[in-house]
Order: structure tokens, then sequence, then C-alpha cells
């Protein structure tokens, strides 16, 4: 995936799409033909005169022909760690893609967090990084939603709070957390699940509050 378009960038700039496929989380790589791994994250050098957040937006669009519904910088990496593009440092994004528009374009595949290819030091660096901030924010801001359809069930939403977590949240203080935080309404669909009665959609729309919008807090992890 060498991009030869500016032989003058000292920098890449690499951007880690994330999913959610059924239950647990995947990241998107690039394949490769030349470079000593087979798969990489989708990076670019930058074009002249090209800020960072348009030229990540660039390596996100041809990856997955549209922009991820969250994006964030995760900052610069270097440490003399090799990287596919020989580059000094690499700026790296981490974007949070939903399931059902997560189509990637030829040459790119979807790989499950907890079963990566062999990648590049430096890159490997990036998604663990990514891992962090991504768990990281879950108490600041609600980003698992990006993860989602516009319509989804509670069971659903909690899913993705558990794959983004790791961990395994109580059903009934999760909902109630969810209350708390004022983030989803309901709305007058439903859908059928399994045997049981039809679960009831769902789709956020945070009610205007005095505090700043945040996420939902967790204190009832399971161990």
């Amino acid at each position: 995936m060498r991009d030869r378009s500016s032989k003058t960038a000292s920098y890449s700039v690499d951007v880690i799409p994330v999913t959610a496929m059924g239950n647990e989380l995947a990241v998107l790589f690039a394949r490769n033909s030349t470079e000593r791994e087979r798969w990489s994250l989708p990076w670019k050098l930058p074009q002249a005169g090209e800020m960072l957040d348009a030229a990540a937006a660039r390596v996100a669009d041809d990856a997955l022909g549209e922009a991820p519904a969250w994006m964030e910088q995760l900052g610069a990496f270097g440490d003399g760690k090799r990287h596919p593009s020989d580059a000094d440092v690499s700026v790296a994004y981490v974007g949070l893609v939903p399931h059902e528009t997560a189509t990637p374009r030829t040459g790119y595949a979807w790989f499950p967090m907890r079963d990566l290819p062999p990648l590049s030091p430096r890159q490997r660096a990036m998604i663990e990084s990514a891992r962090r901030t991504i768990e990281g924010r879950l108490d600041q801001a609600p980003i698992a939603f990006r993860l989602l359809p516009a319509t989804f069930t509670l069971s659903e939403l909690q899913q993705v709070y558990e794959l983004l977590l790791g961990k395994r949240l109580h059903k009934a203080s999760f909902r109630r957390a969810l209350q708390a935080a004022w983030l989803v309404e309901p709305t007058e669909e439903w859908r059928s699940e399994g045997r049981g009665r039809p679960a009831q959609l769902f789709r956020y729309a945070p009610k205007k509050r005095r505090r700043p919008q945040r996420g939902v807090r967790f204190d009832f992890l399971y161990p």
C-alpha cells in the first residue's frame, strides 16, 4: 500500500477503523503486495498543504467510501519503530464505523481485534493506543452510539458497551444508569428477539441539560 504521492513527507497519516462484528470488535486492514507484512492499517503520506484531519478523512474514504461516524486523533508515533511507509513519524486516528455501513472497498478486510494479523511494530502500538482511547472516552462521551444504527434495542446497546469495555455489565444497573444519563428515547417500533416478547427500539436523543453531555457512568461491572 505504499503511497509515493509526496516523497518529501516525513510522516504518514494512519487510520484505525473499528466496528462491532457479532460479539467482538474488528479492525480494518489493507492488503499489501510489496511490504514485509501482508496486511497493514490504512495509511497515506499527506499531500502538499493538506491538513492532518483532511488526510485522515481521505484515508478513511479510500478504505470505506465514507468517513467514520466518529474519529479522533491519537497522536504521533515514532520511537524508531518500523512502519510500512518508512516515515520517521506517523500521526494516527481511531474511527468508529457502524456495522451496517462497514463495507470496505476491494483490497481491505476486517480482522477481529483478538486475532490481528502480523503488523509493523509502530502500527501495533497504534492499535493498543486506540483500544485505550476508546475505553477512556466511554465515560466522557456517548461514543458507543456511533457503532449502532439509527434505532436499536437496549440489549444491542448494552452489547456494544460490553464490547468496548471488554467486560460484562449488569442488565438492570446498566438500564438505570442509561436512564440517568438521559441519552435515549423510545420509538414506536418493536423488534422480535427470539421466542420472548418483542423488544422496543430506541434512538440516541440526549435531552438538553445544564451539565455537559457525557457517556454512561459504570459502577456495576461484573468481575
